[in-house]
């Protein structure tokens, strides 16, 4: 997959969520939802920005490529998960959705935690 390409879709989308729920969203969620919303843009821009980051590894820092599809992939899964579940939610109401955020929440983290690996592992 083209990492770099994946994150730069994943950060037009989250300036257009982000521009969607300060436009369109602003006036028909509660504070709460509002605040949800923002949560999720917020995780969306910077793990968007991570992957990008990341995908340039192999290059800059000879980090070996599949180290690279694991941390970004964790990453996409993460965005997806995390943050899909927090727009979900912000804008039905749905509280159940909410289960499913932690998932997204630990895709973050190893991918993170993965990251710190593979660098280390990296010879320089």
């Amino acid at each position: 997959m083209n990492w770099t390409a994946a994150g730069a879709i994943a950060m037009g989308l989250a300036v257009m969520l982000g521009a969607f729920g300060a436009h369109g969203l602003r006036a028909r969620l509660d504070e709460y939802s509002m605040g949800v919303y923002e949560r999720a843009v917020f995780y969306h821009f910077v793990h968007a920005l991570g992957l990008l980051v990341v995908s340039i590894f192999p290059r800059v820092l000879s980090m070996q490529v599949s180290w690279t599809n694991w941390v970004c992939g964790l990453l996409l899964a993460g965005i997806l998960i995390f943050c899909g579940s927090l727009y979900a939610l912000a804008v039905t109401g749905i509280r159940s959705l909410g289960a499913i955020t932690p998932i997204g929440g630990l895709a973050f983290i190893v991918a993170w935690f993965l990251l710190a690996v593979a660098v280390l592992r990296t010879p320089r």
